[in-house]
């Protein structure tokens, strides 16, 4: 019994790809980073929503151009940032789907 928990749980570690992780973990940052600045456009009962619409479509590059504004008040660039990925086919999309339009 004890060897079968060892075997599950190696599985699942081999499970954990380290981009995945890193990948989560930059989406996370970039999420403390773009909520205060969607907040700036709709209410608060969208603000979720849409910062999940922004970070689920933003690329890699952009989650780390967001994460590294973390702890620092959103600037000229990083609103200009949201904004261009909020406008992209994708977080378009799923901004409309949710009926969330940010005021510009």
């Amino acid at each position: 019994m004890r060897a079968a928990a060892i075997i599950v749980a190696a599985f699942a570690l081999a499970a954990c790809d380290p981009a995945q992780v890193a990948d989560k973990v930059g989406r996370r940052a970039a999420d403390t980073v773009v909520r205060p600045v969607v907040a700036d456009y709709v209410g608060p009962g969208q603000s979720e929503t849409a910062t999940r619409c922004i970070v689920d479509n933003a690329s890699a590059e952009d989650v780390k151009a967001l994460a590294q504004d973390v702890g620092v008040g959103a600037g000229s660039r990083t609103v200009a940032n949201v904004m261009r990925i909020a406008a992209s086919p994708a977080a378009a999309a799923c901004l409309a789907a949710a009926n969330i339009r940010l005021g510009v």
